[in-house]
């Protein structure tokens, strides 16, 4: 039972996002673009980057949402330009030279390639924080106790959809788009 609680909790959470996405201009259309490749790396790099959450998130629970997306960001970024060479990085390759603080910055400035005062990052840090504040406040309205196990379950699944959606704004800011099928 609790399983289904949370696979609702989640699939209402990446609806949810990916709406407030589009509403933003971020997307085109509510659709997760998506590479199993690419959720491969979090199946990868979830365990770790859950230690550096479950530490920063009484603290800067904004921060342990949107570093989530901006690491799907770049292993994004990473699998459109050579993924036979990148597929090899690790989660620590992601962090900035202050390690998990300033992983934001390091993504944004040297893996996809725009200063830290352009247009484009400081739309993409807005982005991030309305789904990170959306995420936070989704969670408030469900009840989710905080400290509690469940919480911590919630938690798992939150910094995954926000890993999810920070690679689908990467995918479509590249041109990757669904089309639908014509079959004669």
């Amino acid at each position: 039972m609790a399983q289904e609680i949370y696979d609702i909790f989640e699939e209402k959470l990446r609806k949810e996002l990916l709406k407030l996405c589009s509403q933003l201009g971020m997307l085109s259309e509510p659709v997760l673009l998506q590479s199993e490749d690419i959720d491969g790396k979090w199946n990868e790099f979830g365990r770790d980057y859950m230690i550096d959450a479950v530490h920063e998130f009484n603290s800067y629970p904004e921060v342990t949402m949107a570093w989530a997306a901006y690491l799907g960001m770049g292993v994004a970024c990473h699998w459109d330009s050579n993924w036979r060479a990148n597929h090899k990085y690790r989660y620590r390759d992601y962090y900035g030279a202050r390690a998990y603080d300033d992983m934001d910055e390091h993504i944004v400035r040297d893996i996809l390639g725009y200063a830290l005062d352009s247009r484009e990052a400081v739309e993409i840090a807005a982005t991030l924080s309305s789904c990170a504040q959306a995420t936070l406040n989704l969670i408030r309205h469900e009840g989710f106790e905080s400290g509690s196990v469940e919480a911590y379950y919630v938690l798992i699944r939150c910094v995954k959809v926000m890993y999810q959606i920070g690679a689908c704004l990467e995918l479509h800011r590249l041109g990757y788009k669904y089309e639908a099928l014509k079959i004669k």
